[in-house]
């Protein structure tokens, strides 16, 4: 009966406040009427004392109740996005070798029972990766001149490259994501600039001026 009763939002809960004024009012009278006969004017600031003290205690556990309610419902969520995060960090070692062992294979030219081999290994990557994002778990790949994330990517290096300074120049490793979780960084390289490039680096976007040496 009491779970019954904390599911309830404060707003249904005004008969139920209204009910324990009414009996602080009884009581606060019961024990006037011991007491002897006061003057209206104590009468009056006795029963109003004591209604606010009932109000307020009243208000505030209901107030408790909402926030409780509040915080299990958050956790039930992150339980429930976040539950896989161990086993989707070892499964992503299968995805890399799976993504190693095609960019050697793409490397060669092949027919035949071994192109039929490399395609059923690409074809099973897809259906991992396809596999992991149902499951809330998103791939991070970035590509060369994007904007260095320092909470997205891990620089390794930073290289001469003919993208602009604190850009990505190359990416070794993708990254993972889960919900708002990052899995894994991905690995990258940051442009220190070309030769030519004197140009001072774009600050408009984050990580653009990004310092690796640190």
């Amino acid at each position: 009966m009491a779970e019954d009763k904390d599911d309830m939002p404060i707003e249904d809960r005004i008969e139920e406040i209204e009910a324990a004024e009414k009996a602080a009012l009884e009581e606060a009278e019961a024990a006037i009427a011991e007491a002897g006969d006061p003057s209206p004017e104590d009468a009056v600031r006795a029963l109003q004392a004591e209604l606010e003290d009932t109000r307020d205690k009243l208000m505030r556990t209901a107030a408790e109740i909402q926030n409780t309610r509040r915080r299990a419902e958050k956790d039930v969520k992150d339980a429930r996005e976040y539950a896989i995060s161990r086993f989707a960090g070892d499964v992503l070692n299968v995805a890399d070798n799976l993504s190693r062992a095609l960019q050697a294979a793409q490397a060669e030219a092949m027919e035949g029972a071994a192109k039929t081999l490399v395609d059923g290994v690409e074809l099973t990557e897809k259906s991992l990766l396809s596999t992991l994002e149902r499951h809330g778990v998103k791939k991070i790949d970035p590509q060369p001149g994007e904007a260095f994330d320092p909470n997205r990517h891990q620089a390794t290096a930073q290289i001469p490259s003919d993208q602009p300074a604190g850009r990505i120049a190359a990416s070794f490793a993708p990254g993972y994501v889960i919900g708002e979780r990052i899995l894994r960084a991905a690995m990258v390289a940051v442009s220190a600039g070309g030769a030519a490039a004197d140009e001072a680096p774009d600050t408009s976007e984050p990580g653009s001026g990004v310092d690796v040496k640190a």
